[in-house]
C-alpha cells in the first residue's frame, strides 16, 4: 500500500481597494482598461431589474464603447430572487453566450445582487474574479465588502455560499439619490450596527445628521460610507474566514434574520434587523452589558431613522423563536447571540470568544413581549 502528500500549502493576497466618491463608472472603466481584471477582455454585467435601466446598461454601454465584450444578465429585483434557482438561470444564460473562465463578472446593485453575484463568480468555471459596484446604502455598508456570498433558502438565510473576495468594490454615493427613501432607511440599519459594535463617534454623528444622510448630502454620505468601510476593514482584517472575530458582525441578526425569513420578506432586511438590534439591547441590558440610558438611545436612534422596532402583527411570535435555531452561529443545538458592550464595542466571552448561549427561555420572553 502506498500513500502519497499532496502539498499545497501557498500564501494567497486576496487584497482590493474600495473606492468611495461619485460619478464612478467612469472610473470602473479606466481601472479595467488599467489592467484591474487583467487581460480579460469579455465581462459579464450581473444586475437586477430595478438596477437596469439605471446603471446596469451605462456601465455595458461605457464597456463595449471601449472595445470590450459584455452582455447584461438580469434578475427580477428583490431577496426572494436571492436563490439557488436564479443562480443556474444567470449560469445558463452565461454559457448559452459562450462564457467560460476568460470572463469577469460585475456586479451592479445591492446587496442581492452583490452576494448572488459573487457567489457565481466563485463557482462558475471553478472560479472567475468580479468586482462590485454597489448601488445602496445596505450594499455599501455590508454585502459588498468583506467576500461573503450567499443564497437563501426555505428553512433561512445565507446557508450555501462561499467566501470569495473581488478585485475591487466601487461605492458610488451618486446612486443613493435614486434609492426609494424606504431602501435608504433601510441602509441604515447595518450603519447603525457598525457604530454599536464598533464607533461610538459613528453613533453620535448619526444621531446630528440623521437629515443630511437621508437627504444624500455628499458630505455625509462620504463619512458614514467611510466608517462603515472602515469597521468591516478591520474585522475582516483580523477574520477573513468567520472563525471568531468575525461573528461580531453579526450583532443583531440571530433575530433580525429569522423575522426576515419568517416575515417572507415582507420586511426589508435593515428593517428586520433593527428589530432584531431591538431584542439585542433589551436582552443585553438584562444581562448588564449596557445600561438602560444606552439600551433606550438605541432604540431611539432606529426609530428616529424610521426603522421598526417591534414585531408585525402578522408574525407568528412562537414560529420566529423556533425559527432562530437555524442561526448558523447555533452549536450543539444551543442559540449564541453578540452582545454590544455600551455603545462602540463588543462583549467578549473569553479568549476569542464573541458570542454566549442564551436559553431559549430568556429570548422568548423578550420577544414575546416585542
Amino acid at each position: 500500500m502506498k500513500e502519497f502528500r499532496v502539498e499545497l500549502k501557498k500564501v494567497v493576497d486576496d487584497s482590493y481597494n474600495v473606492q468611495i466618491g461619485r460619478n464612478l463608472i467612469p472610473v470602473l472603466i479606466e481601472d479595467i482598461k488599467n489592467g484591474l481584471a487583467g487581460n480579460i477582455k469579455k465581462f459579464a454585467v450581473i444586475t437586477d431589474s430595478i438596477v437596469e435601466p439605471l446603471y446596469g446598461k451605462p456601465v455595458l454601454e461605457a464597456l463595449k464603447k471601449e472595445g470590450y465584450q459584455g452582455d447584461l444578465f438580469v434578475f427580477p429585483a428583490g431577496e426572494k430572487s436571492k436563490v439557488r434557482k436564479t443562480k443556474e438561470m444567470l449560469e445558463d444564460a452565461m454559457l448559452a453566450k459562450e462564457y467560460r473562465r476568460d470572463c469577469c463578472v460585475i456586479a451592479v446593485g445591492g446587496g442581492v445582487v452583490t452576494d448572488l453575484a459573487g457567489f457565481l463568480a466563485g463557482t462558475f468555471g471553478r472560479g472567475v474574479p468580479f468586482i462590485n459596484f454597489a448601488t445602496t446604502l445596505l450594499a455599501a455598508a455590508d454585502a459588498s465588502i468583506g467576500g461573503k456570498t450567499a443564497v437563501d433558502t426555505e428553512l433561512a438565510t445565507n446557508l450555501i455560499g462561499l467566501i470569495y473576495q473581488p478585485l475591487k468594490v466601487y461605492v458610488d454615493i451618486d446612486t443613493w439619490k435614486t434609492l426609494p427613501k424606504r431602501h435608504m432607511i433601510n441602509g441604515l440599519a447595518e450603519t447603525i450596527k457598525h457604530a454599536c459594535l464598533a464607533d461610538a463617534e459613528l453613533f453620535e454623528y448619526i444621531e446630528g445628521h440623521m437629515g443630511e444622510i437621508l437627504s444624500c448630502k455628499p458630505e455625509a454620505c462620504e463619512y458614514i460610507s467611510e466608517r462603515n468601510c472602515a469597521v468591516k476593514y478591520e474585522v475582516v482584517m483580523k477574520d477573513e474566514r468567520e472563525k471568531s472575530y468575525r461573528e461580531v458582525l453579526n450583532l443583531g441578526h440571530t433575530v433580525g434574520r429569522a423575522i426576515e425569513t419568517v416575515s417572507e420578506y415582507c420586511l426589508l432586511h435593515g428593517e428586520a434587523l433593527s428589530i432584531g438590534m431591538t431584542a439585542q439591547v433589551k436582552l443585553g441590558c438584562q444581562s448588564g452589558y449596557l445600561s438602560e440610558e444606552q439600551r433606550d438611545r438605541v432604540i431611539s436612534l432606529l426609530e428616529r431613522v424610521g426603522l421598526p422596532v417591534t414585531i408585525p402583527d402578522y408574525i407568528d411570535k412562537e414560529k420566529l423563536v423556533r425559527k432562530l435555531y437555524t442561526d448558523k452561529k447555533v452549536r450543539n443545538g444551543k442559540l449564541r447571540f453578540v452582545f454590544q458592550q455600551g455603545i462602540g464595542k463588543v462583549m467578549t466571552f473569553g479568549e476569542d470568544v464573541y458570542a454566549r448561549e442564551v436559553a431559549e427561555e430568556e429570548i422568548r420572553d423578550i420577544i414575546l413581549a416585542m
